[in-house]
């Protein structure tokens, strides 16, 4: 296995996940993927595995709810924090540990579901991206289900032409290259964030069907919310978060705008023997 590029991992380590679901265009996707996992996990108490998961934002969600959950990531920070925060939440994960999303240190077929939260953009190259799916394909039972991250290649483009007004970042030539190259290859460099990938909606659809996958859905699962401004005020006022989620609702399956969603998630499913 390669190694995941040491800027993406020094990032994660000097915390930089803490709270980006509480903030921004992160409040759309906490609050749907939520609503879809709820709408398509089987019942508690199943067993969910959460590789890639952060401090386990989702993985204490689902704990909540009576899931058996165990978080997995590569960060050794998220995992430090996934201990006050699972504590803050008044829930008891089953298993947390330090892990890369090839090797996950749990037997063949013992997962109801599967969260590939982030793994998939942290990853650059097609071969690796493949075995990180087909050690989903291993871990999971007959019919269990994976639910899959990635990024759009326009997410960064589309975010700072929502700020232009007041960040003037596509003025500098270079940043602009940055842009133009991801949109062209999928590969994103931006400092200090270090090396990420970034999908077409249809390519992240054939990888997954590839690694041996059925079934397979794809939601824009942010909708076009770039462009709503002062976001994480309105997003307090019942009314508005609901009418925003209903615009989400809406489009999230609608191919021809799938790409203006920063992240896609994608659903499939093993087959049953």
């Amino acid at each position: 296995m390669k190694s995941i590029d040491k800027d993406v991992l020094a990032s994660y380590n000097a915390g930089k996940e803490w709270g980006r679901l509480h903030k921004g265009i992160g409040l759309v996707e906490f609050e749907r993927t939520k609503e879809v996992l709820a709408e398509q996990l089987p019942p508690p108490p199943a067993v969910i595995y959460d590789i890639g998961g952060g401090y386990g934002e989702y993985a204490c969600h689902l704990a909540a709810r009576g899931y058996e959950v165990y978080l997995y990531d590569l960060a050794e920070k998220n995992i430090e924090m996934s201990y006050p925060f699972a504590q803050s939440q008044k829930v008891c994960l089953a298993g947390v540990q330090v892990a890369d999303a090839r090797s996950i240190p749990r037997p063949d077929e013992s997962a109801d579901a599967i969260l590939l939260f982030g793994p998939l953009y942290h990853i650059t190259e097609t071969e690796e991206r493949a075995l990180c799916l087909k050690e989903c394909l291993r871990l999971l039972k007959p019919g269990g289900l994976l639910f899959v991250a990635a990024i759009t290649k326009y997410a960064t483009t589309l975010k700072y032409l929502s700020r232009y007004d007041y960040d003037s970042a596509l003025d500098d030539d270079e940043f602009y290259h940055m842009l133009e190259t991801t949109v062209k290859t999928g590969i994103h460099t931006k400092k200090p964030m270090g090396t990420a990938y970034f999908h077409e909606p249809t390519e992240l659809k054939e990888e997954i069907k590839n690694a041996g996958f059925y079934e397979v859905e794809l939601r824009g699962i942010m909708g076009p919310t770039t462009v709503v401004r002062n976001l994480d005020e309105i997003w307090f006022d019942p009314v508005k978060r609901e009418a925003i989620l209903r615009i989400v609702r809406l489009l999230e399956k609608e191919e021809s705008i799938m790409g203006f969603s920063n992240h896609f998630l994608a659903m499939a499913r093993k087959r049953r023997k």
